[in-house]
């Protein structure tokens, strides 16, 4: 293939390497924060093995670990696939390299050849001497040193060549290396969820054989959700009170200033826990085990360490301390037009009316000792009296 066509090849391949090296990046992403979910609850799970215990902290658990191990090999999958393309546009490169290269060797020879045969030096004297007039000679001359350039630079690009075709031969074999060892990344995690499946298999069977229990806990945790459910909505009722005696529900200059930037932050808001995972989502699904049995989540429940710091996703006031029979203590804060809760608290460091900045330590989350070191903060996100999904608002 000719020289043009070559330079085309290459820049064309550096920029698929380019776009397939951002695709890789966030392959590699994607893979890191899978590993550092696992990494979390692997933790958790080596607190709740101490146990031997069954519940439905371990299966949500296991159920997170299995999620997160799957998007860990789907990541590995996507790299190996990128990383196959890669290894085909490069072998593909190498090979019209060396074709290139052999050609331009040819022609090289062909010319060194002619030139030995027609000992172009002597030539080229009389080539210029036997010119007809000054301007002819003058032509001439010009063309014998385009000659010479055209030899040097032969010489020139034919090395330029070889060392290209040396950076892309070390490329090929880097990429082959990343591929061989994301094989066998890939095998070691197959395993591993093999086994985390055959877990949550037997946790589930062992779970179902506990109905009547597992039917009582969820009645229990319904009525614990609809006290704390009550006292937002009488906040919220008094708020709209206070707004009617007045010129309507508006909320002061600085409250406005707080709930815009609490939108402007949505996506990036700091965990209510420092490290923890979610294992019940928002809304409506079905019950882990009582598969016939619909449960609703009015916000989020995050696994995390025994004993935990609990802490404000955002600045505001605390609008409410609640005790709730059952279901520990409770603080609602509020952030303008916005309210973020926190239940299931062991115990409460501020009180109603207290400022409280972002990341600002609120209590800590309740630890039971009789289920595992369980420890899950309950946490809730409202806009006015409308509930919204935690997971949209704080950091991915």
């Amino acid at each position: 293939m000719g020289r043009c066509a070559f330079i085309i090849v290459i820049i064309f391949n550096l920029i698929v390497c380019v776009a397939n090296g951002q695709s890789i990046e966030d392959l590699c992403k994607k893979r890191e924060k899978a590993a550092q979910s696992i990494r979390k609850t692997s933790k958790l799970l080596a607190q709740t093995s101490k146990s031997t215990r069954t519940s439905l902290n371990k299966l949500a658990i296991y159920n997170k670990n299995i999620q997160s191990r799957k998007s860990l090999i789907e990541g590995i999958n996507g790299q190996i696939s990128l990383l196959n393309e890669v290894i085909g546009e490069n072998e593909e490169v190498i090979d019209l390299m060396r074709e290139d290269l052999k050609l331009m060797r040819k022609e090289y020879a062909n010319m060194i050849r002619h030139a030995q045969r027609s000992n172009v030096t002597y030539d080229a004297i009389l080539f210029v001497l036997s010119a007809d007039n000054l301007n002819q000679a003058y032509k001439r001359l010009l063309y014998m040193k385009q000659y010479v350039s055209i030899r040097k630079k032969q010489v020139e690009t034919i090395d330029a060549l070889k060392q290209l075709m040396e950076i892309k031969v070390a490329d090929l074999q880097k990429r082959k290396d990343e591929k061989a060892e994301l094989l066998g990344e890939k095998e070691a995690e197959r395993v591993k969820l093999e086994q985390e499946q055959k877990k949550q298999l037997v946790t589930v069977a062992q779970l179902k054989k506990k109905q009547r229990e597992l039917k009582k806990i969820l009645a229990e945790q319904r009525k614990v959700e609809l006290k704390l459910q009550r006292e937002i909505e009488k906040l919220i009722a008094e708020a709209e009170r206070k707004a009617r005696k007045g010129k309507g529900f508006e909320l002061t200059p600085e409250q406005k200033l707080i709930s815009d930037n609490f939108v402007q932050n949505k996506g990036r808001l700091p965990w209510p826990v420092e490290s923890g995972i979610v294992v019940d989502k928002f809304g409506e699904h079905a019950h882990a085990v009582l598969k016939n049995i619909k449960v609703k989540n009015n916000g989020v429940d995050i696994a995390t360490n025994p004993h935990a710091n609990v802490r404000a996703v955002f600045k505001g006031e605390v609008s409410r301390v609640v005790l709730i029979p059952g279901g520990n203590m409770a603080v609602i804060i509020r952030h303008g037009e916005f309210l973020s809760v926190y239940s299931n608290l062991e115990n409460v460091i501020v009180k109603m009316g207290d400022h409280v900045d972002t990341k600002q330590k609120i209590g800590s989350v309740f630890t039971d000792k009789t289920d595992e070191q369980k420890a899950v903060l309950k946490f809730q996100v409202w806009k006015g009296s409308q509930k919204m999904n935690p997971e949209f608002w704080i950091a991915k």
